[in-house]
């Protein structure tokens, strides 16, 4: 029986329990879609559970992470680039990319007449962007637009730090980024973090242009990028083509598990609150631990731990834990490569092939 998607929400507020939902960003997102399997990541995101809270009440918290002097350099560089109704970016785009940028209207949507609730601000920006499609305005510009992707079946809210800009008849995505640009050159990792995070929003922009009955093509697959120019806080803005990143990602979301199923397979009575159940609650939910999780989510120590209590391939990598397919524990693994256990049904090849790596091993030892 799937549960009806009117009572999913209502459902996932009940998990959450009585805290405040965290809406998503592209970085959640992202991370999200390298691990499609996890049911666990995939429920708790869509309840927008404070998974750093979690891991924390359970004792096993992350000790790692971007530095407070990184985050504070962040949020002065983008202040710096939207001060004055977004000056420097305009400039940027004019000078540094040679756009033909008129003046523009600005919007600025964390806040609508000092109501900052997800409904209200993603009903203005679905409103202020019908405009936009509809009219002649050139140069329109958003910034903390409020959209809504949908994850494994059901719609989340998406909190964007960038800014959504229309130039000829065409709207772009901003992303602003604290990593320096040196002589022309940026670090890889990061560009390439950057592009995954932008190619979800040009999604999530994309899925708002087709509710309102437009073209998703107008929406560009050419995002901009800024960053700060050599050792000085002075932006400088490049275009990034993320349609590989776009595929990748629509990819990994048509493969997530669907929210309501998981739902489903759930007592009634569960809850994520933080108090003594909630270790209960969260051992009802599979996780699929793998190594890069430790960069990725707040409650990697916990499924860590987890799958070291119960050896898991998962601790062993993707690439291997899909190499021994069938297998999923690291004792199983090596007792059937020694021969001291028979292969179950549908385990005969793998369990050759462990045995033929284990015999080439001991060649090679001896």
């Amino acid at each position: 029986m799937t549960t009806p998607l009117s009572s999913v929400q209502a459902r996932l507020d009940r998990l959450r329990g009585d805290t405040p939902p965290r809406n998503h960003d592209a970085r959640t997102i992202a991370a999200l879609t390298t691990n499609p399997g996890c049911l666990r990541r995939g429920l708790l995101d869509a309840a927008g559970a404070d998974k750093g809270e979690i891991a924390r009440h359970v004792g096993q918290p992350m000790i790692f992470g971007q530095s407070q002097f990184a985050i504070t350099r962040g949020n002065v560089f983008e202040a710096q680039v939207k001060a004055d109704g977004c000056a420097q970016l305009y400039g940027l785009l004019r000078d540094k990319l040679n756009l033909p940028v008129p003046e523009a209207s600005y919007d600025d949507l964390e806040s609508v007449g000092g109501n900052d609730t997800r409904e209200v601000r993603y009903a203005r920006t679905k409103q202020l962007l019908k405009r936009a499609v509809e009219g002649d305005e050139a140069g329109t510009l958003f910034d903390h637009p409020l959209l809504r992707l949908e994850v494994g079946g059901h719609l989340v809210y998406l909190e964007p730090d960038v800014i959504a800009f229309k130039l000829e008849g065409r709207f772009h995505v901003v992303e602003i980024k604290s990593f320096p640009v040196i002589d022309g050159q940026a670090d890889a990792e990061q560009v390439a973090s950057a592009a995954r995070q932008a190619a979800v929003y040009v999604l999530a922009l994309r899925r708002m242009l087709s509710e309102l009955g437009a073209a998703e093509e107008l929406v560009s697959h050419e995002v901009v990028l800024v960053c700060p120019e050599n050792f000085s806080n002075r932006p400088t803005a490049t275009l990034v083509d993320v349609r590989p990143q776009i595929s990748v990602i629509r990819r990994q979301l048509v493969r997530m598990t669907r929210i309501e199923q998981v739902l489903d397979g759930l007592p009634e009575d569960i809850t994520f609150e933080l108090d003594e159940r909630l270790p209960e609650a969260l051992a009802a939910v599979e996780a699929r631990y793998a190594p890069h999780c430790m960069s990725s989510c707040d409650l990697a120590f916990y499924c860590r731990s987890e799958a070291l209590a119960c050896g898991t391939t998962d601790l062993l990598g993707r690439q291997i834990r899909d190499q021994v397919g069938g297998v999923t524990t690291v004792e199983e693994t090596l007792e059937l490569a020694r021969g001291e256990r028979e292969p179950a049904e549908g385990q005969e090849e793998i369990a050759a092939l462990l045995r033929r790596a284990e015999r080439l091993r001991r060649q090679v030892l001896s």
